[in-house]
């Protein structure tokens, strides 16, 4: 099973008879008695697949005391509440359904606790993530330090649990990529019916809603994001939510959208013409957006620092607006110039991917922080994250007007292999050619 493993690894990793805990995500009030819907806390869910509220996993380490214990801690069953809320596993149920030692409510807590921390020489959770946490941590403490005139000694240490479990995550192992790899094929489906289904004249919610459908239809259970569908100079505006303008002749639609399935993202970006044809400036464009991505995903290779990615991306992109004339050389001066200034910034300002897993951006560290420099970290095989170069051009002085309000983005989501590296989201065109042929109906 994934997560004893996972639960295993933890504990190495921990000092020997430390305790860690990991808490729910809290249910959130949406209004009077409607909650908006539940999404369980990451960390949480990769330890144990459990993914209901008021829980709580406690890790003890192996140490002197005894070997290693993995103990969860969730609502009792309730036949009222299941009634109204939907079904409970219980602790008894949960115990064995996910592998655990042992089970308790989650009433509980705060009495093993302070039962388990006795004697521990440290205690492992999400520092500072929650007040709510902070304080139970500190009640706990307190309970324990009560008993010290009896030879009770309450843990001296605390550490922060999701430093270990953050670098664990960034490696998926081959259940977490299957699940990677179906959660982006059903993205590229979404992006293919989105694509296909513009016309001028729609609402960019019209199209939005052509993804949510197929989202949905293909067992997805939840946005990975906030979706975005963003046409004409709106495709200009990075995080564009509103998903509520026209869609006209002539304009770029920009979808930046995934799913979730099973806990895990996807997330994939395209941008067409809603008219089904590239006009030239579109074009020019789109060809140089797309060249970025690939001289990106060449980076993309075990061994090669994360930050080669963007270095690639960004001399595609600087010298293409030196070629089509958004940069000009009089001012800006030569490649070299435009890259030591990062005049490139003015259209393309955002860097060209993140990890991609359980959450859309995902944990682990970019850099190598035991080394004095901080130098990007190496890529290796199991490896999981997006490429997404793009251009936005906004009406500025000295702009051909030509450019104006078109924005590009193409988004792929990536694993790193053994070898180079395989496309998850490979299922949806992004060759201008296959773009319109897509769009005309064409097989």
């Amino acid at each position: 099973m994934a997560q004893a493993r996972r639960r295993a690894a933890l504990m190495a990793a921990m000092q020997p008879g430390a305790v860690a805990v990991l808490t729910s995500a809290p249910e959130l009030v949406r209004n009077n008695d409607n909650d908006y819907p539940y999404r369980h806390d990451s960390a949480l869910f990769y330890l144990t697949a459990f993914a209901e509220p008021d829980s709580a996993l406690v890790l003890v380490a192996p140490g002197p005391a005894g070997p290693g214990q993995a103990i969860l801690f969730c609502r009792a069953k309730n036949s009222a509440r299941e009634l109204w809320d939907g079904f409970r596993h219980g602790p008894d149920q949960a115990r064995s359904t996910f592998g655990v030692d042992a089970a308790f409510p989650i009433d509980e807590l705060d009495e093993e606790m302070a039962r388990l921390l006795a004697d521990a020489p440290a205690i492992y959770y999400a520092l500072g993530s929650s007040s709510a946490l902070d304080g139970h941590v500190k009640t706990w403490l307190h309970r324990v330090r009560q008993r010290g005139r009896s030879g009770v000694r309450a843990p001296t240490v605390a550490c922060d649990v999701l430093h270990l479990i953050d670098a664990m995550r960034v490696i998926k192992d081959d259940g977490e990529q299957d699940t990677l790899r179906r959660a982006a094929a059903i993205a590229a489906l979404a992006h293919c019916r989105a694509m296909a289904a513009t016309r001028p004249g729609m609402a960019e919610y019209a199209i939005e809603a052509e993804l949510l459908y197929e989202f949905r239809r293909h067992g997805a259970q939840a946005l990975a994001y906030t979706p975005i569908v963003a046409a004409g100079a709106n495709t200009c505006v990075l995080h564009y939510s509103a998903n509520n303008g026209p869609v006209r002749d002539g304009d770029l639609v920009l979808i930046d959208a995934g799913c979730e399935l099973d806990g895990y993202a996807s997330d994939i970006s395209r941008t067409y013409p809603a008219n089904g044809r590239f006009s030239a400036p579109q074009a020019a464009l789109y060809e140089l957006v797309l060249a970025a991505q690939m001289a990106a995903l060449d980076a993309v290779q075990p061994g090669r620092p994360y930050g080669a990615i963007h270095t690639a991306a960004v001399a595609v992109l600087a010298q293409g607006m030196l070629d089509l004339g958004l940069l000009s050389r009089e001012r800006h001066g030569s490649l070299e110039d435009v890259l030591a200034n990062q005049s490139y910034l003015q259209f393309y300002m955002h860097g060209t991917g993140h990890w991609l897993g359980m959450d859309v951006h995902d944990v682990g560290s970019y850099r190598d922080s035991a080394l004095p420099d901080k130098p990007w970290r190496a890529l290796q095989a199991g490896m999981v994250l997006t490429v997404e170069p793009g251009i936005y051009v906004r009406p500025a002085a000295g702009v051909p007007e030509q450019y104006w309000q078109l924005g590009i983005r193409i988004e792929d989501d990536v694993l790193v292999t053994p070898d180079g590296h395989a496309i998850l989201s490979d299922g949806v065109p992004k060759s201008r050619a296959a773009i319109e042929r897509l769009m005309a109906g064409a097989p």
